[in-house]
């Protein structure tokens, strides 16, 4: 017999379960350039401590050798992890990516993969869909409640290495610039000379290693950051503030959307929701899914990836649109049951799932038949309608008989772009806490 395998899909995680040492491999069959692949370590706040902390070819080990660099062939790389000396205070998440280290993007590269040796068995990420960047992030190894786990992210950077490093607070310099004619020049040794990149290296190369992060000053609020201290009110307000869930956000991708995807609205609701994750979610990631006649499952994404998201993963509805233009929420209901109770169980954590619909709803039987099947399940509906619209059977979940417990709410806005934060996010949390009560009272959460 083989190696036991599990194979992960796009956004999908699972546990490496017991083992002092983790291989991860990324190789590929075919590519226009050679990959520079990398591994960057990173904080609690999606950040390198220091330079140091981003291992490549070209720095090929860790401050204490917990992760080491190793080329295996001309096509394959490896990163051997002693998971065990992770220093939780200082290293959250190990984050696995490669640059094309010339023309092309990764649309022209074949046979990519990733394969995690554990104690168990193989880990298999496979990447089947084409992307048109040329830096992709592939999977990150990262703490859970229940241990270390590794998630298939699939997410691309547009403009090669200097992004991608920046992101995870790498420091890397500018291509020089040629130096006109006639233009003195530093001479060798002097300061100026010295500050050209690193040597060695076929792509930009690492800055001198920064200061630590904690001899740095403070990074400034940004947007999402603002938006959790909201949510954390909210919270509070819900007596809930330290409750812990799995977040997932659910966006109508139906033609009747296609003006609010246009006008940016669904951006911002995608940021609104994903402030809930980054202060609800253990490991502050959010799972996405679009859904129109068809469904998709969209990259998972933290506080420090949501920049222009909607409109780099499914910028709306269109002509060519693959997920056609009709609504079928049965068939993303069903694909995210499926996820959270049989890819990833887990029946300690509550599942929080939050779906945004501006109507035309008519699977009423399904709908309500997925609803009570699932009672049992720890997971939550809270159902958004976006303007005024028939929302069928959702404006009636208060009446719907058949459940063990009420695991679903609804509530219609006007304009998503009206309503504050604060009002957005008390109106979200209604019924949650209540919810959360009642299944820990019956013993479906734990």
């Amino acid at each position: 017999m083989g190696t036991p395998q599990t194979i992960l899909t796009t956004g999908a995680n699972a546990p490496i379960g017991q083992t002092d040492e983790l291989r991860v491999r990324i190789e590929w069959d075919a590519a226009p350039a050679d990959l520079d692949v990398s591994c960057f370590m990173v904080g609690e706040n999606g950040r390198v401590p220091s330079d140091d902390y981003f291992i490549f070819y070209n720095q090929d080990t860790s401050p204490a050798g917990h992760v080491r660099y190793e080329r295996t062939g001309s096509s394959k790389v490896a990163f051997v992890i002693r998971t065990n000396e992770l220093d939780p205070g200082l290293i959250a998440k190990c984050v696995f990516s490669a640059t094309l280290d010339g023309t092309g993007t990764f649309a022209d590269v074949t046979g990519c993969r990733i394969v995690a040796e554990t104690g168990s068995g193989e880990i298999l990420y496979e990447i089947t869909e084409a992307t048109q960047e040329r830096s992709l992030v592939f999977m990150e190894l990262y703490r859970h409640a229940s241990g270390l786990k590794l998630r298939a992210v699939g997410r691309g950077f547009n403009g090669g290495l200097k992004p991608l490093a920046e992101a995870y607070g790498v420091e890397i310099e500018d291509e020089e610039t040629p130096v006109p004619p006639n233009v003195p020049q530093p001479p060798a040794n002097t300061p100026a000379a010295d500050s050209s990149k690193a040597s060695g290296s076929t792509a930009a190369a690492p800055a001198q290693p920064a200061a630590p992060e904690s001899a740095q000053p403070p990074r400034p609020l940004g947007k999402i950051d603002l938006l959790k201290r909201k949510v954390g009110i909210s919270l509070e307000k819900k007596n809930i503030a330290h409750e812990k869930a799995r977040v997932a956000v659910i966006f109508d991708a139906s033609g009747s959307m296609t003006q609010l995807y246009k006008k940016g609205t669904v951006q911002r609701a995608f940021e609104r929701i994903l402030a809930v994750s980054a202060q609800m979610d253990d490991d502050g990631i959010m799972d996405v899914w679009f859904f129109a006649s068809k469904m998709m499952r969209a990259p998972s994404v933290t506080e420090h990836q949501y920049e222009n998201y909607v409109q780099k993963t499914y910028p709306g509805p269109s002509m060519k649109s693959k997920l056609g233009f009709g609504n079928n929420e049965p068939v993303v209901m069903e694909d995210i049951v499926r996820k959270y109770t049989q890819e990833e169980p887990d029946d300690k954590t509550p599942t929080y799932i939050i779906f945004f619909s501006d109507g035309g709803i008519y699977e009423t039987k399904k709908i309500s038949k997925l609803l009570i099947k699932h009672a049992d399940k720890p997971i939550f509906w809270q159902f958004v309608g976006l303007g005024r619209a028939n929302f069928g059977v959702l404006e009636q979940l208060d009446d719907l008989r058949g459940r063990i417990v009420d695991n679903a709410d609804f509530f219609a806005l006007d304009d998503l772009d009206r309503v504050s934060d604060e009002e957005l996010y008390d109106r979200l949390l209604n019924e949650f806490p209540g919810w959360l009560r009642e299944v820990r009272a019956r013993g479906i959460l734990k």
